[in-house]
């Protein structure tokens, strides 16, 4: 799935909610500092075009958690918007390094259908302008579930978490 990420108008869907009060960040253009935090919520989509079928919402934080580099700290809630998983979540955290092209964040929990998740989520940049980010989201998590195979190294039964 596809998350856009829009820092101004039209459309704005990211706001400054705290100014930085550490240094400015190097790595980064002028007038981001350290500890700067937003706030986004963000449409979910099944591909990159902004105009194709809505699957949910990102909501959540993003912190400038480093110093000298373009790392921020993302605490994340995925809500799933229409069909069988309408209503359910997915939160997602972790440190999102914007100078690598892949990232990697936790699976940390989820509600409804995706009560108890766990895994990661493949983060890459699909699409950057001025004013927005494109990124694609590959959720890769299980969640517990009696219609699989034991885990070997926990005899755990869990089910993966389907692709959107």
């Amino acid at each position: 799935m596809y998350m856009h990420n829009v820092f101004g108008p039209p459309g704005q869907r990211v706001v400054l909610i705290v100014k930085g009060a550490g240094p400015m960040n190097p790595s980064l253009p002028p007038e981001h500092y350290f500890g700067e935090t937003y706030a986004f919520d963000e449409s979910l989509t099944q591909n990159r075009s902004s105009s194709s079928k809505q699957v949910g919402r990102a909501e959540g934080t993003a912190m400038l958690a480093s110093m000298r580099h373009p790392v921020y700290l993302v605490n994340m809630v995925m809500l799933l918007t229409g069909g069988e998983y309408d209503g359910s979540t997915i939160v997602v955290e972790g440190r999102h390094d914007a100078s690598k092209k892949e990232r990697e964040l936790a699976v940390v929990g989820g509600t409804g259908e995706f009560r108890l998740a766990s895994g990661y989520v493949n983060c890459t940049t699909a699409r950057e302008e001025k004013k927005f980010t494109v990124y694609e989201l590959n959720v890769n998590a299980t969640i517990p579930g009696d219609d699989s195979e034991p885990e070997p190294d926990t005899g755990r039964r869990r089910r993966r978490i389907p692709r959107f």
